[in-house]
């Protein structure tokens, strides 16, 4: 089990990162990791993830009450709730709007990882779209629930991308290579389209 202070550093440069290789901007995104027991740290309410020192983060517990005195939590705490009650072997969320997965969010279509065979092995098949829901409501936690299950990677419609691992910088890479893939399936489009990799070729790839 990671420490809070590895937890504090993971979360501080994984913020930065995204910041810089412009998966966010401005206020948008947030992080957590799973602390143990029903404790978690996580960014709080309307800051810049880029910004970020350790002493800003939260502590919560599992319905997102600050302890010590504490920041308010992002408001997608919900989120990251619902991903950590249905999945116990998952230890880091991030959340965050890495924009040419973006535009597939927002065409609501599920983004063609079997393009690159590096894609198929860090996020499995095809990532799917969770349905649309007001962020910051209960209702972004009941949109996952059912993708979430059997889902490490997803698409909110509309709103954004969630990425989650055993480690912080595991779904980091997630993220990232996502929105590797969706760039390339957009640059591909022009020329016809992608040819994706044959359903023996990702059998190969995820055995």
């Amino acid at each position: 089990m990671i420490t809070e202070r590895e937890a504090r550093t993971a979360i501080v440069e994984a913020g930065r990162r995204l910041s810089e290789r412009n998966l966010i901007v401005a206020a948008e995104g947030n992080l957590s990791v799973r602390l143990g027991g029903d404790f978690f740290l996580t960014t709080p309410a309307g800051c810049e993830k880029g910004r970020l020192g350790t002493d800003d983060l939260v502590v919560v517990d599992l319905e997102g009450r600050p302890q010590a005195g504490g920041s308010r939590p992002s408001s997608e705490w919900g989120l990251h709730r619902e991903i950590y009650l249905r999945r116990p072997d998952l230890m880091a969320v991030c959340h965050a709007h890495p924009p040419y997965a973006l535009a597939f969010a927002v065409a609501r279509r599920k983004i063609p990882t079997s393009l690159m065979p590096e894609a198929v092995v860090v996020l499995g098949e095809d990532v799917p779209v969770a349905p649309y829901a007001t962020p910051g409501t209960d209702e972004v936690a009941a949109s996952i629930r059912e993708v979430i299950a059997v889902h490490d990677v997803l698409l909110l419609a509309n709103h954004g991308a969630v990425a989650c691992a055993r480690d912080l910088p595991t779904a980091l890479q997630r993220m990232e290579t996502l929105e590797r893939v969706a760039e390339v399936a957009l640059l591909a489009a022009p020329l016809g389209g992608g040819v994706r990799l044959t359903r023996s070729d990702v059998r190969k790839l995820l055995d």
